[in-house]
């Protein structure tokens, strides 16, 4: 097996991860979400997926928990621009029923503030392009809006400023219910890393993120719990809490949200997340990348070898001829240079992992064939 992995370093990495990620200064970073907050993950995962009778339940334990009559609206009016319109209509009917049915036994609950009126000094485009730079953190802008400049206009106009100027629900609540929906969804790996990023920016904690992952775990399900730890893990060792520990200047090399693989290196919609490259004179980059379960790299060479460090999950690693082997978070892989080889996630876990290349006058990775299910392993149920 020319694959190798490195316990020792493994371990020291893992140490100095945990040690970079909660700076010990910021006592506010133990304080978890508040019982209302908690009561959102549940009534937006279930509105999300469409699940109406855990949906129900969810529902009358958020009025329990002290979420308003109003508040729940319009979390359940927000998740139409994620969810679609069917599933938030149906929502709202099965909310019509459990404020009917608590009626009837007598129960009254607050009903809560309306929304106030939208400025009236500010265009919905302006407003919205303050609330999305705000939340983002920075003025946003890229190919994807230059290619279609009309979803550039609904994001600004309508989702941030029709949805999130309203102020009967404040901009953590509805991060909180957008992850929430997000995660209880296939295939949103990309849009959840741009708003773990968002909930960071506007002052949610790593310690609320990882309790509403948590929460997750508890009442949807462990698979979306892994696949939103894993998002997280990959944002939160990206460099956002490690920045002033660092030892090497890196350059970001675009302001992109993360992006999909390209489908002839993945199998699946796999996420990466911005590159990284060392300045001069070291000739190495790198990329966050995430991979929901099942979902694999195609066969490839480095010319120059790779390093893998498994940041979250359970993966798979085989060189050509060689049996697969099992990778972990805190694993550190080396592939050496021109070893045919692929890596990617285990069928029933997502993993996550930064791959090192070195590079130097030309691409130093040469992308072969795709990985066949009889070699991933992978029987059909």
């Amino acid at each position: 097996m020319n694959i190798k992995l490195h316990p020792i370093l493994s371990g020291l990495f893992v140490a100095v991860c945990c040690a970079a990620t909660i700076p010990p200064t910021q006592a506010e970073n133990n304080v978890g979400l508040d019982a209302r907050q908690k009561a959102i993950i549940p009534i937006a995962a279930f509105a999300a997926s469409g699940d109406l009778e855990k949906l129900k339940q969810a529902l009358n334990e958020g009025l329990d928990a002290g979420l308003t009559v109003n508040e729940i609206k319009e979390i359940l009016v927000q998740l139409y621009a994620y969810a679609g319109f069917p599933r938030s209509l149906n929502a709202i009917g099965t909310f019509m029923e459990v404020i009917d049915e608590r009626e009837k036994k007598g129960i009254q609950d607050e009903i809560g503030k309306e929304a106030s009126a939208f400025p009236v000094d500010k265009s919905l485009m302006e407003l919205g392009t303050q609330i999305q730079t705000q939340l983002v953190g920075k003025p946003v802008a890229g190919p994807i809006f230059t290619f279609t400049p009309a979803i550039d206009r609904f994001l600004k106009e309508h989702l941030f400023g029709d949805i999130f100027g309203r102020d009967n629900l404040d901009f953590k609540s509805r991060e909180i219910a957008t992850l929430s929906a997000l995660a209880n969804m296939e295939g949103l790996s990309p849009q959840m890393t741009s708003h773990f990023n968002a909930s960071l920016n506007i002052g949610l904690t790593q310690m609320q993120l990882k309790n509403l992952i948590s929460v997750i775990e508890s009442k949807v399900g462990q698979y979306q719990a892994d696949n939103a730890a894993a998002l997280l893990a990959n944002v939160l060792g990206s460099g956002r809490a490690g920045d002033k520990a660092r030892k090497i200047t890196v350059t970001h090399t675009s302001s992109h949200p993360p992006s999909k693989g390209p489908t002839e290196w993945f199998t699946g919609s796999v996420s990466i997340d911005t590159p990284f490259k060392a300045s001069e004179p070291a000739h190495f980059y790198g990329a966050n990348v995430v991979f929901e379960a099942g979902l694999r790299t195609a066969w490839h060479t480095h010319e120059l070898g790779q390093l893998l460090i498994v940041t979250w999950g359970t993966g798979l690693v085989q060189s050509w001829g060689d049996p697969v082997q099992e990778i972990h978070k805190g694993d550190i892989v080396w592939i050496p240079p021109h070893q045919k080889h692929w890596h990617g996630a285990s069928p029933d876990s997502p993993m996550a992992h930064i791959a090192i290349v070195e590079e130097r006058d030309r691409p130093s990775t040469q992308w072969l064939e795709k990985v066949s299910d009889e070699q991933y392993g992978f029987k059909s149920e």
